[in-house]
């Protein structure tokens, strides 16, 4: 990764950002030798965004999902 004081990034700001789109490559910016900043390309270390319904076909349901589990009489709370 190439590095690059704040100093010279500043007057060369676009020209710098221009290199990154077209390389790819990230651009580190450092102040008194520390770094600062990553200069990266659009989308780079972001995670990709799950989208509803991505997961459809993955399952299979087994058995009844919307009846009860057991028997009503077995309840107390029916009883009453």
């Amino acid at each position: 990764m190439e590095t690059i004081a704040i100093s010279k990034f500043k007057a060369t700001c676009l020209a710098v950002l221009e290199k990154v789109r077209k390389t790819g490559e990230p651009i580190l910016v450092t102040r008194f030798g520390h770094p600062v900043a990553e200069i990266g390309p659009p989308g780079a270390g972001l995670k990709p965004v799950r989208k509803f319904g991505s997961m459809v076909g993955t399952m299979n349901i087994v058995g009844d999902i919307v009846g009860p589990i057991g028997d009503e009489v077995d309840w107390d709370a029916a009883g009453e």
